[in-house]
C-alpha cells in the first residue's frame, strides 16, 4: 500500500509542472506615501523610488495618500 502510495505521489508531483512562480515584479510598485505631496516623507520616497526602480527593473510610482492623519495611506 505504501508503495501505492508513492507511485501515486510521483505521479502526482510530474503534473505539476506547469506551476511555476512568476518573476518579481510582474507590474508597476506603487510606494504608498500617507503624508501630503511636497513635504519631507515625500521627497525622501521619490527619492528613493529612483534607484529602487533601476535596481528592480521596474516602475515604482510614488502615491500620496493623505487623511486621518496617515492612517488612509497604512491601511492601503
Amino acid at each position: 500500500m505504501k508503495l501505492l502510495r508513492a507511485t501515486f505521489a510521483v505521479f502526482l508531483f510530474t503534473l505539476s509542472p506547469g506551476v511555476f512562480a512568476q518573476g518579481f515584479p510582474s507590474k508597476p510598485i506603487v510606494m504608498v506615501v500617507p503624508f501630503a505631496a511636497g513635504g519631507p516623507v515625500d521627497v525622501i520616497a521619490r527619492l528613493i523610488a529612483v534607484p529602487m526602480s533601476r535596481t528592480l527593473g521596474q516602475s515604482v510610482i510614488v502615491e500620496n495618500t493623505t487623511g486621518a492623519a496617515g492612517t488612509l495611506g497604512v491601511g492601503r
